[in-house]
């Protein structure tokens, strides 16, 4: 007994400095691979100094390539920062929580951590590993579905949480090399978007590249999928649905083909306002179930709820509207969509509410931050809608340039 219990404790390193190995190689080889062409906006906006950083987002938005792309920027090619992700076929038998003990013993730093909703207790891991590893930086990935506040273990207090949207139009030109456009704030927006036409419309022809973003252009992944982009995105549907709805909250299969079923109706007929009696009875759930659902479908990076500005909002309140999260995804869901209102509608949405609060007014479209009221339409839009408000704004579609207090819709693309 004595001698096997020897050769163990002689084996047991060994094989343990091999799976490292492995996974160092791994992750070695996709830090090499990836491309520092293009760079998410959220790169330049996460403090990296926090010792423990969450990003969130919905699949095919682009965390992992954010992730690599930093590492290969910061530290280059080496062992002293690890990248892993929870759905590799090792953490089925092996835990997270090990697996950075013989990191860190190995002169380890920097962790990252993709796919977190992967794994079972992620979350009471990786606050044990914050207070186990006072020298090690820890950045994780994972579903926009994600309550970090809520999770098992206490990580609010501990992690500084982003939130990776969509490409915005200004991503879009830079992605496929159109065009390299600063950023511009709303303010900047609203005091200057004559200058700012004037400057952009010299490089592209804006309201051509809209259309464009809008049908093919929202998630980085069209560079490979151009041609299969719309079935690319119905898988990714099903995949957040099946499998990252699943995985983060408790639901089981008969609710996820509720959820399918209400995406669908909403599609059909956005912006949807939705009547709760009737719509229960369609989906064949209850009311409060339903308003979960939807929530559900909104944390999923799949719909955006527009709510009253005058009244506070919580999970259990009925939204004014419901969009679909962006134009790629309705445009999937129900291709050939004549509904151009529609569209206008989802794509302001979607850019503003990045950075800003974007709810519903008595009168107008939109009102962002409590203070701005925006009515969307065509060129021939009038402002007569919003007459006598103040902070009030016409955006138009199919115009190059606005004057004064009409701006062009597609220059609310450049926000981020």
């Amino acid at each position: 007994m004595p001698c096997a219990l020897g050769s163990f404790n002689i084996i047991l390193p060994y094989v343990n400095g091999k799976i490292m190995d492995k996974l160092i190689s791994k992750s070695l080889s996709k830090v090499e691979k990836v491309s520092l062409y293009f760079k998410r906006f959220l790169m330049d906006r996460i403090n990296w100094n926090r010792r423990l950083i969450a990003i969130k987002g919905a699949r095919g938005t682009g965390k992992t390539t954010l992730l690599l792309q930093y590492i290969k920027e910061t530290y280059g090619v080496t062992d002293e920062a690890l990248y892993i992700s929870l759905d590799d076929i090792y953490f089925t038998e092996n835990r997270l929580v090990e697996l950075v003990d013989k990191f860190t013993l190995n002169g380890g730093k920097y962790l990252f951590v993709d796919e977190v909703h992967k794994y079972p207790n992620w979350s009471r891991e990786i606050k044990n590993i914050y207070d186990d590893h006072h020298d090690l930086k820890v950045v994780f990935t994972g579903s926009s579905i994600l309550e970090i506040d809520k999770a098992e273990a206490d990580l609010s207090r501990r992690a500084v949480v982003y939130q990776l949207p969509v490409l915005s139009l200004r991503e879009y030109l830079a992605i496929t090399g159109k065009s390299y456009l600063k950023s511009y704030s709303l303010q900047e927006i609203l005091n200057h978007h004559t200058d700012i036409s004037a400057e952009v419309t010299q490089e592209i022809k804006p309201i051509k590249e809209l259309k464009n973003y809008n049908e093919t252009g929202a998630y980085p992944f069209f560079l490979e999928a151009s041609d299969e982009y719309a079935e690319h995105l119905e898988r990714i549907i099903t995949v957040i649905l099946e499998e990252d709805l699943p995985s983060s909250v408790n639901i089981d299969y008969s609710s996820v083909l509720k959820l399918k079923q209400l995406l669908w109706v909403v599609s059909e007929s956005v912006p949807f306002q939705p009547n709760i009696s009737k719509l229960s009875l369609k989906i064949g759930t209850s009311r409060d179930t339903l308003i979960k659902y939807i929530s559900l479908l909104e944390k999923a990076g799949l719909v955006k709820l527009l709510h009253s500005g005058s009244k506070g909002i919580s999970k259990m309140s009925k939204p004014d509207k419901i969009f679909m999260d962006n134009n790629n995804l309705l445009h999937a869901l129900q291709p050939g969509l004549k509904n151009v209102g529609t569209l206008r509608e989802t794509f302001f949405f979607n850019q503003l509410s990045v950075s800003h609060r974007v709810s519903h007014p008595k009168k107008g479209d939109f009102i962002i931050d409590n203070k701005y009221i925006f009515e969307i339409g065509g060129k021939n839009k009038t402002e007569k809608q919003v007459e006598g408000i103040e902070n009030a704004y016409v955006v138009s579609d199919d115009i190059e340039y606005g004057h004064k207090n009409k701006i062009p819709l597609w220059i609310f693309g450049l926000m981020y």
